[in-house]
């Protein structure tokens, strides 16, 4: 087994925190709502982990794919994205269809990947 790039360990932690941060967020609306139950805790935790789990395959398929050719790349990479999706899929359909997950807090944080992506320039500005 290939060791993980540093590059996709701290892209995968800066995802981690900031599904942690959203996470506590949207737990907060849930308590503020007075709609908080152990159900919204473990939706959230089946999503945040799944998609941080998801971000971490997915930089472990792109490193994979830089030592393959550029047809085997583009190959494995459309065969990773069709298989983290599907993961994706399975994990909405549990938290929708078991009575122990609360569905919204099952489906919003698998946005909170892609609100965090979108927000790294302004990170990213910082650190230049």
């Amino acid at each position: 087994m290939t060791k993980i790039n540093d590059v996709v360990i701290k892209e995968t932690k800066y995802i981690a925190y900031f599904v942690i941060l959203f996470s506590v967020i949207m737990e907060s609306v849930f308590l503020i709502l007075q709609k908080w139950d152990y159900t919204v805790l473990l939706g959230n935790l089946l999503s945040g982990i799944a998609v941080v789990l998801n971000f971490l395959f997915m930089g472990i398929s792109v490193q994979k794919a830089l030592e393959k050719d550029e047809k085997d790349a583009k190959n494995a990479i459309r065969a990773s994205q069709s298989l983290r999706t599907f993961f994706l899929f399975v994990v909405a359909a549990i938290g929708a269809a078991v009575p122990i997950f609360n569905i919204w807090s099952s489906l919003i944080p698998l946005l909170f990947p892609r609100i965090a992506i979108s927000l790294r320039p302004l990170f990213n500005r910082k650190e230049n």
